[in-house]
């Protein structure tokens, strides 16, 4: 029996919303995780990469995108940062870390 999609597979379809609810034709290039665990918590470190065109809304979403708030099923985002970014005047691809944690 499955238990639904994944972490990850929500955060993609969370930022894909959140892309879309901003007017930005945002495409997944690559997304990947593995299990991450603490003292206390446990969960998992994503890295995407992601591409739109140029434009002042996708950068007033990424700028904003640290603190959005996720709804994602049995799982919070923790932590999501910009680790690097390729700009021309055609494409701008950015390159995501998030942690996830699981919601008890």
């Amino acid at each position: 029996m499955s238990r639904g999609p994944d972490a990850g597979a929500q955060l993609e379809r969370a930022l894909m919303r959140g892309a879309a609810d901003a007017g930005i034709r945002l495409t997944i290039l690559a997304a990947d995780w593995s299990r991450w665990a603490s003292v206390t918590f446990s969960g998992a470190r994503h890295r995407l990469s992601i591409s739109a065109a140029p434009s002042l809304q996708f950068d007033a979403w990424l700028a904003a995108l640290p603190e959005a708030e996720f709804r994602l099923r049995g799982h919070l985002v923790a932590d999501l940062a910009v680790a690097g970014e390729r700009r021309t005047t055609e494409l701008v691809e950015i390159e995501l870390e998030a942690l996830t944690v699981e919601d008890c």
